[in-house]
């Protein structure tokens, strides 16, 4: 499906129903008390970690670091050879050239952020060339942010056309746009800001920077789930999600997978369909593999701290 006419998809999203709050974070509630049984979490484990975007986005960042984030996409344990890799690296633009030569041939993507991230407040023609330069320096993937500013004044067909064009920029990179969940305040901004995205040509839709609080939440997780499921249902095309920041722990990596299974199918629970933004999250669930194998866990120096 290519991008509808600027009008046709804001009339679409202002025409979108409102959310049942209530009976949204019930069903969260409800699906965070599933758990998965014993046999399958060997499998659950190993399918978030390879849903895992590890990723380092701090002004301290090095090329060293970088090289060793990647070193850790690729072989999450060294000391296990059967640990699956992670599904991509996420930087700075600045810091794509390092990646894309540290997993050259590994199948681990590299991802970048642009549109002047976090804060999304540059002019286009600046987004515009950040993304091209992180594609051209090798980044297969681009984490763009919304002008949340335009889309809270209402204006949608600025943030509408602003998605397209970014989307044009990357070529065959693929788009994942980052709606700031955190920042819209109310779910019926969730639930438009992802169809807008989705209509625009977004391949993913993900919830935050990781950089504003709230971040990644289930309740906000499951709306946008069920906007790509109905999305798909409409248009035909699967979109993506990826909820960023704030899931540290196995049990709640657990809990996305639980919610992608119970509401938009199997379909989703591939690292082509879901993500993790999360770089914490990766040492809690190869110390929990770990305790699956052996049945204790290791000492703190078992994993490399990022």
């Amino acid at each position: 499906m290519t991008s509808l006419l600027t009008a046709d998809a804001v009339a679409r999203v202002r025409g979108l129903p409102g959310v049942d709050q209530v009976g949204l974070e019930q069903r969260a509630a409800g699906l965070a008390t599933r758990s998965i049984k014993t046999t399958a979490k060997k499998w659950a484990i190993d399918t978030a970690i390879r849903m895992v975007d590890l990723t380092t986005l701090e002004g301290a960042d090095t090329p060293g670091k970088v090289r060793s984030l990647c070193a850790k996409a690729m072989r999450p344990d060294p000391s296990d050879p059967s640990c699956p890799a992670v599904a991509a690296v996420c930087v700075y633009p600045s810091m794509v050239p390092v990646a894309a030569e540290a997993v050259a041939g590994s199948g681990v993507h590299v991802a970048s952020v642009a549109t002047a991230f976090p804060s999304g407040q540059a002019p286009m023609e600046v987004k515009i060339a950040d993304t091209k330069a992180a594609v051209a320096a090798g980044a297969g993937e681009i984490d763009m942010v919304i002008n949340r500013g335009a889309f809270l004044s209402g204006r949608l067909d600025e943030v509408y056309e602003e998605i397209v064009a970014v989307k044009e920029a990357c070529g065959e990179a693929h788009l994942k746009v980052i709606l700031e969940t955190g920042e819209l305040a109310t779910y019926d901004n969730v639930r438009a800001a992802s169809w807008l995205a989705m209509y625009a040509g977004g391949d993913f839709i993900k919830t935050s920077t990781g950089k504003v609080s709230p971040a990644a939440t289930l309740p906000v997780t499951l709306l946008m789930l069920q906007a790509v499921r109905d999305f798909r249902d409409e248009t035909g095309r699967q979109v993506g999600v990826k909820p960023a920041g704030g899931i540290r722990a196995t049990k709640d990596a657990m809990r996305y997978l639980v919610t992608v299974n119970e509401v938009a199918g199997e379909d989703w629970l591939d690292p082509d369909w879901f993500r993790f933004g999360a770089s914490s999250l990766l040492n809690d669930l190869l110390m929990q593999r770990q305790k699956l194998a052996t049945g204790h866990y290791s000492g703190p120096d078992y994993v490399t701290v990022d």
